[in-house]
């Protein structure tokens, strides 16, 4: 199986957030990589706020959190269902995240006991869903000298202790939500149903129990996720020709290849997701980053904070 993705996908001015704190993704355990996409560790020490931003993927993230500079700052841990939104954090001071990306259809597994559908849009603390201590969640995030590896370590020593169960019906819902991925030619719901011999309403059951939207959702977002990094390259029809960086996205020639009917159809999904148009989320060269306006996602967190936990919002669940 392929190690952590590289792109960006789903991260808004991936370059200035990047610029400002350390990214990285992590590979984890053999027995977890069917049902993980990768672990995101993410550290920063800032002299001034950044709001990041982020067009979530269809993923179950599990962050383990700490917002301060030392191992004596508050901490905790949360379960992070599908945003349904753009995603704003405001990063200041120091902090540490390390969170678990699940792959689509990939968390139940680990959490049984509720449709993933349950979690669409909330984040709620991670005891309320699997078994967590206060010890599990300091060994994960550790002191601040703690080394990348032993936060891998840690992240898969808890996750292996908590499962995974093995379901078919997951396997089966990874496997639909990866074509929709990768095959360009699925652009509807009804002719992936008909491939599958499954009825609509019943691979709509499916992705609500194992991955927690829809799949005409899935295909929308992961198209959006495409015309995000096309925008923030420029790369346009030139993507992997050997064309220059900085040539002007064609975006009727992209909402054709993405399976729009036709280009306004794609700038309204964007426009809608974003917040600017496509062409002004691209920009000319030397714009900087779009002027977006953050908004929370879909349904509230689960009620205030238990005590000893901060009332913060986490860092983007990216990625």
């Amino acid at each position: 199986m392929a190690g952590p993705r590289r792109d960006t996908r789903g991260i808004v001015d991936a370059p200035g957030l990047f610029a400002r704190v350390r990214f990285r993704r992590r590979e984890p355990a053999p027995a977890l990589r069917p049902y993980l996409e990768h672990y995101w560790l993410i550290d920063w020490d800032l002299e001034q706020p950044y709001d990041s931003l982020v067009v979530p993927h269809p993923s179950v993230n599990v962050v383990f959190q700490r917002f301060g500079p030392g191992p004596d700052s508050p901490a905790f841990a949360e379960v992070a269902g599908i945003g349904l939104e753009l995603f704003t954090q405001k990063l200041e001071g120091r902090g540490r995240v390390c969170g678990v990306q699940f792959r689509p259809g990939g968390f139940r597994p680990f959490a049984p006991r509720w449709p993933v559908s349950e979690w669409t849009g909330r984040r709620v603390p991670i005891a309320e869903v699997m078994p967590a201590t206060d010890e599990d969640i300091a060994a994960v995030l550790g002191p601040p000298d703690a080394t990348e590896d032993a936060r891998v370590a840690a992240l898969d020593a808890y996750l292996l202790g908590v499962g995974p169960r093995r379901d078919p019906r997951a396997a089966h819902a990874m496997a639909l939500a990866d074509r929709i991925r990768t095959d360009r030619t699925i652009r509807r719901v009804a002719p992936l149903a008909e491939a599958e011999g499954l009825s609509v309403r019943s691979l709509q059951r499916l992705f609500a129990t194992y991955v927690g939207v829809g799949p005409k959702w899935v295909i929308l977002r992961y198209r959006i996720h495409e015309a995000l990094e096309r925008a923030e390259s420029g790369a346009g029809a030139g993507a992997g020709t050997g064309a220059e960086a900085d040539v002007d996205v064609d975006w009727a020639e992209l909402a054709a290849e993405l399976g729009y009917s036709d280009q306004a159809h794609l700038v309204r999904d964007f426009t809608a997701t974003v917040g600017v148009p496509p062409t002004a989320y691209a920009g000319p060269p030397d714009a900087g980053p779009p002027d977006t306006t953050p908004r929370e996602v879909g349904r509230p967190s689960a009620g205030p904070p238990a005590a000893g936990r901060p009332d913060v919002r986490p860092p983007p669940y990216s990625a």
